[in-house]
């Protein structure tokens, strides 16, 4: 199932369910089949899912060029999202509404 993620400011973001219901419970947001951040709340949102992305990092490579190539992360996942919703926050009316086609919570 795919959530589309749409803010009055910064465009239009989809991603797979199972990937928007961590980032939402990350955000502190149920995972209904439609739900609203507003601008008020992106400071405190953002700062969890630094958080998220930064607990997300592992050590580094060792450099190691043979080695199988790991799945996207979750803290990967989140920036882009981070990124919208910080562009969501630059006006004071902005939001970003999401969209299921059912609640996603586990």
């Amino acid at each position: 199932m795919l959530v589309r993620f749409d803010s009055n400011v910064a465009g239009e973001m989809l991603m797979f369910a199972d990937v928007a219901r961590s980032l939402l419970q990350a955000a502190g947001k149920e995972c209904t089949a439609r739900g609203v951040i507003r601008a008020e709340e992106v400071p405190a949102i953002a700062a969890r899912l630094r958080r998220l992305v930064e607990a997300d990092r592992g050590p580094l490579a060792d450099g190691d060029d043979e080695a199988a190539p790991e799945p996207v992360s979750l803290g990967r996942r989140a920036s882009p999202f981070i990124e919208l919703l910080e562009l969501t926050a630059r006006d004071k009316d902005g939001f970003v509404l999401w969209e299921a086609p059912a609640d996603f919570g586990a």
